[in-house]
């Protein structure tokens, strides 16, 4: 697979874990899972967490020149449901008129207990 490119991006923190934040493989672009940790969102509740995340998702299109509307597929883990209102208008404001396939998955915990939820994006290049 030597036309794989894998890649971390200054913008979102360094990386202390054995992978990286995106991986170029064809014609797409896979975004590794991504939270709010080590952001002024950690400690708050999934609206700004999910609002974070998405930030980082569109700063990474962005500098790979990806158009947003290329988003083609979320996956999403969040903590509890309790707030599943305010994240389907973050998720609304974010998609606009360009809805992804996506999955919500309700998980025990993430790997921090101040995080609520963890995003991994595909995007067609």
């Amino acid at each position: 697979m030597s036309n794989l490119l894998r890649k971390n991006y200054r913008a979102l923190g360094e990386v202390k874990a054995p992978y990286v934040h995106s991986v170029k493989h064809g014609n797409t672009l896979y975004i590794s899972g991504l939270t709010a940790f080590g952001t002024a969102a950690q400690h708050e509740g999934i609206v700004e967490q999910a609002e974070e995340i998405f930030s980082q998702i569109r700063k990474i299109a962005s500098e790979e020149e990806i158009d947003f509307s290329a988003l083609i597929k979320v996956t999403i883990f969040i903590t509890s449901f309790e707030e599943i209102n305010g994240l389907r208008k973050v998720l609304y404001r974010n998609y606009g008129d360009h809805l992804p396939a996506s999955s919500l998955v309700e998980v025990s915990r993430l790997f921090s207990p101040d995080l609520s939820i963890e995003i991994e994006a595909i995007f067609g290049l």
